[in-house]
């Protein structure tokens, strides 16, 4: 595998664990882009990647180059970092099919890197189509949704090594599990199913992980879905008809014993990223609006917007606003809720805003090796 040399100053802030150092892990994909609205395989496709964002820095730097595989197909959230940002977890939904390389076809792989060597340590298999993926509070469990045939995946975690520990079945064949996550001190999780317009919870014990009766119902395909430090509530983006219709972002009360949806909120077409800040207080959200669609249908804007929006008591204020390249995928908040990073497919950037609680600044664009297709950091 290939790693880019790193210049010595960012190699001694991974290695030392610099008390205010904080990584985001962006995956980049370079087998699709976009042709008029449509999603192919490029004439010449540049391999995969993940490379490493230092986010305390100022303005955000890239640190660090590893090869793995990954996809834009599935919610920008592909990519899940240990607690202690000792390793990261990176799922491929989809990869080139070995007897046509102009086609994709579904992928299971899990690449498991460790942050401060900088390379792969584990490859291993989830389920067809692995998609989004998290991990524990606790760091030591993951989930990894399989889009392609119903199921979750479990891994146990330990000294920065994934074990595979089984499956659970979330739903139908074609159910299209797209992003799990973890609440109630990591006893429950949610899974979103975006094809057929729910949201599932999962019980756990250990690694003993169950399919429980309780689903929500947020909206149109729910897609990505997060939650925050406090875990007092959860949010789904809700990517509806594909460019057609206005979407929705959903707010979630976990506190109940049963979840329930409390606030939806159009915010325009495909809600792509999503990511609630580290305090609570706010829900970031990549608007493709359009971008991602030919340039001939009636929805289509050159380019996306990233919004801002208030938690106030069990609604969703909407706070500000600002355009942002085309196709745009994952967010990321710094640990002070003070700073955006947000992936950009069309352009292959990521582009770094600074936000006072009122306002959107843009302060830099970091260019990638490939097309950003989903972004993490270790979350509280």
């Amino acid at each position: 595998m290939l790693v880019r040399p790193l210049l010595a100053v960012a190699l001694s802030l991974g290695l030392s664990g610099a008390a205010h150092a904080q990584i985001a892990v962006s995956a980049n994909d370079g087998k699709q882009v976009l042709d008029d609205g449509a999603q192919v395989v490029p004439a010449h496709p540049t391999a995969d990647s993940v490379s490493l964002i230092d986010l305390s820095a100022s303005p955000p730097r890239i640190i660090g180059e590893i090869a793995a595989p990954t996809s834009v197909i599935g919610p920008p959230s592909s990519v899940a970092v240990a607690p202690d940002e000792s390793f990261a977890l990176v799922t491929s939904s989809r990869k080139l099919d070995p007897g046509d390389p102009t086609r994709i076809v579904p992928d299971d792989v899990v690449s498991v890197i460790d942050l401060k060597t900088r390379k792969v340590t584990a490859t291993l298999r989830a389920g067809a189509g692995a998609s989004g993926v998290s991990i524990n509070r606790a760091g030591t469990l993951a989930l990894v949704a399989n889009r392609s045939e119903g199921t979750v995946s479990i891994f146990t975690l330990a000294g920065g090594v994934a074990t595979p520990a089984g499956k659970v079945t979330v739903g139908a064949p074609d159910s299209s599990p797209a992003m799990p996550i973890f609440f109630d001190n990591d006893r429950r999780a949610l899974v979103s199913r975006d094809h057929d317009h729910k949201i599932v919870q999962l019980g756990i014990d250990g690694a003993n992980v169950t399919l429980t009766p309780v689903s929500l119902a947020a909206g149109l395909r729910p897609y990505q879905i997060d939650t925050d430090g406090p875990r007092r509530f959860a949010v789904s983006g809700n990517i509806g008809g594909g460019g057609r219709d206005v979407d929705t972002v959903s707010l979630i009360d976990l506190s109940p014993p049963v979840p329930v949806v409390v606030d939806s909120v159009a915010v325009g077409l495909t809600p792509e990223g999503l990511k609630m800040s580290p305090d609570g207080r706010y829900v970031a959200v990549s608007v493709n609006e359009g971008s991602n669609l030919s340039v001939k249908a009636p929805g289509y804007h050159l380019q996306g917007l990233v919004q801002v929006w208030r938690i106030d008591g069990q609604r969703l204020v909407k706070v500000a606003q600002a355009p942002i390249g085309g196709w745009s995928q994952g967010i990321v908040w710094s640990r002070d809720s003070r700073r955006l990073l947000v992936q950009c497919m069309v352009g292959q950037t990521v582009e770094s805003f600074a936000f006072d609680g009122r306002r959107l600044r843009h302060e830099a664009s970091l260019a990638m090796p490939a097309g950003p297709a989903a972004i993490r950091t270790a979350e509280p």
